[in-house]
């Protein structure tokens, strides 16, 4: 299982929304599908915009059901409190053992403005600030625990060390926060954090504080092009371009089968729809896309909404995924057991701990 000089392996996940489905067991089931086929992990949207599930607690059912896979729900930041939405995610890392991530995403209309009563909408760009906002003092309150703060000491009485809890005192555009958090540090120092950047708004944010970065894109060379963006971003802020990964997120309709894909939508590129970017075709062909633009060095991997949720990851898994795994592009087992480990990520130090910050 290797792959060419200078080329790592892909990242692949795939969405497991299903708009009409209440029942945690058919998530359970398109869940480990994908850990079948390897995947680094599953997302599950959610937004204020429409009846649904919470995809936070849908996937907390689904993470004793699970051994490896990432699960990563949608948690929006308008309107939520940053202090309760930190504890939430990091619960998840908790209870699937080091599996969670946190896909950031803002709400626009006045409709959902409405549903809470606090404040009107806000422009794109203020809210994506505020989003960067949430995704620092997330971060702060995830190291507000050093990792050894728990003691349990039964003979003393004492369970934690207070010198090992700090306060953040972060004071953002719209609100502050002292801390400490009141969940233990997560299992990986920092749940794995996820930005769609394909919009502008986003895109700082996601250089910034995104561990995975998200790209709509209908050709390899403009995903290559807002990559290499993002990358520079992120350096221009002092990180490792290395420490962010692209993937290209892509619907695919795979209903054909065995068939070539549709013109527009094989090798020349998926089409562009109303929805976004839209493959539409067989596994095979899908396969020789994503291998084509891996090896241009376009992203670092896909994430893929099937249409039809069943019928396409089955075919993506047993089909696309299972022909990259010949071809040596994409790994055959997990090399380890958290998300961190499968995006080849490491776990951040605490900043309190390294630094000795004051509580």
């Amino acid at each position: 299982m290797t792959s060419k000089p200078g080329r790592a392996l892909l990242h692949l996940a795939a969405a497991v929304d299903q708009r009409t489905e209440y029942d945690a067991g058919s998530h359970v089931e398109l869940a480990r599908l994908a850990e079948r086929g390897g995947l680094d992990f599953v997302t599950l949207d959610d937004t204020f915009a429409r009846p649904g599930p919470d995809a936070l607690a849908v996937l907390a059912r689904v993470a004793p059901a699970t051994r490896r896979i990432g699960l990563v729900p949608t948690v929006t930041t308008t309107h939520t409190e940053p202090f309760h939405v930190q504890a939430a995610v990091a619960t998840l890392d908790w209870v699937s053992r080091g599996r969670a991530g946190w896909r950031l995403d803002v709400s626009t209309t006045e409709g959902e403005a409405r549903l809470f009563g606090r404040r009107h909408a806000a422009p794109a760009d203020d809210l994506w600030q505020e989003a960067g906002e949430v995704a620092d003092v997330a971060a702060r309150l995830w190291d507000s625990w050093e990792d050894d703060a728990e003691i349990r000491d039964v003979r003393t009485g004492r369970f934690i060390d207070r010198d090992k809890l700090h306060h953040v005192d972060f004071t953002g555009s719209a609100f502050s926060v002292r801390g400490p958090s009141i969940v233990p540090r997560p299992p990986q120092g920092h749940p794995v954090r996820v930005v769609d950047a394909t919009e502008g708004h986003a895109r700082a944010t996601a250089a910034r504080y995104a561990d995975v970065a998200l790209v709509r894109s209908v050709s390899f060379a403009q995903a290559g092009a807002v990559r290499g963006q993002l990358r520079d971003t992120a350096a221009a802020f002092g990180r490792r371009p290395d420490e962010l990964r692209v993937l290209a997120s892509l619907a695919v309709d795979l209903g054909d089968g065995e068939h070539a894909a549709e013109p527009g939508h094989g090798g020349g590129g998926p089409r562009q729809t109303a929805q976004g970017p839209l493959y539409r075709g067989g596994p095979v062909d899908l396969a020789e896309l994503i291998a084509a633009w891996h090896a241009e060095g376009a992203v670092d991997g896909f994430h893929f909404t099937p249409v039809q949720p069943r019928r396409d990851l089955e075919r993506l898994v047993n089909g696309t995924v299972a022909l990259l795994q010949h071809r040596g592009l994409f790994r055959t087992f997990y090399p380890g057991s958290t998300l961190r480990e499968h995006l080849g990520l490491a776990r951040p130090a605490n900043r309190y701990a390294v630094t000795g910050g004051a509580s």
